[in-house]
């Protein structure tokens, strides 16, 4: 094989990666949901075994270094995003202010994010008060957990667990992924489990406890509120 051959084969080469990095850059620019492995082979009439597109991917990720926008994985596949530094001016398209969620519900949150799969009852023996079913049902609305199973107990109790949507909005890949849960924001979500426990086994805290319940009563209906006004 002379060396003209060879610059040919290797050009030709080139090209053809260029060419496939082009089809998922397109592919992936114009889709509304993270892409999976299995949804980018569909792309291509050859078969096409992940561990190239891992290494297509991976080029693409590169060539996109410098620029606005990049290439990032998260649980349900691959997505380009605007780089951190530039959502506080994309935030301004649209001004609404964000949803807000009230402490019993990001509490409640945590707890099934660290110890999932857990049962309603798992969760009211960690916090020592009733878990309001709004809060259950406005965490399966956003998508954030579902229910994976039954508890092979009397009455089997469903199993409530986070979501690839959850790791999703997190930019997260996988669970392993969270803060250890001592790092966790504690002014944003408290997760004190271990106090929280104590607290629920002290008769001294009973009072306490009826407070909290009548209150997270409360936010729980106005979140119920917020969301409707939200939808209409």
């Amino acid at each position: 094989m002379n060396d003209e051959t060879s610059d040919e084969i290797v050009e030709e080469t080139g090209t053809n990666i260029r060419h496939l990095k082009n089809i998922l850059e397109a592919a992936l620019l114009t889709s509304n949901e993270p892409m999976s492995l299995d949804a980018m082979t569909l792309l291509f009439e050859e078969r096409m075994d992940r561990a190239t597109l891992r290494m297509l991917l991976d080029e693409l990720k590169t060539d996109w270094q410098n620029r606005t926008l990049e290439l990032v994985q998260v649980a349900s596949g691959w997505r380009f995003q605007a780089r951190e530094e530039y959502w506080p001016y994309l935030a301004r398209l649209n001004p609404e202010k964000p949803q807000r969620y009230s402490r019993a519900i990001l509490e409640t949150l945590a707890i099934i994010a660290y110890r999932q799969p857990v049962t309603r009852g798992d969760i009211e023996d960690i916090r020592g008060v009733a878990v309001n079913h709004n809060i259950i049902r406005t965490l399966q609305e956003r998508g954030w957990i579902d229910v994976v199973g039954h508890r092979e107990v009397p009455g089997r109790p469903s199993l409530l667990a986070t979501t690839k949507t959850f790791l999703d909005d997190l930019n997260l890949r996988a669970l392993s992924e969270l803060p250890p849960l001592e790092q966790f924001p504690q002014h944003e979500i408290p997760l004190d489990f271990e106090a929280e426990m104590l607290e629920a086994e002290n008769p001294e805290m009973e009072n306490q406890q009826a407070e909290n319940q009548e209150t997270e009563n409360q936010e729980a209906e106005q979140q119920e509120a917020e969301n409707r006004e939200t939808e209409s």
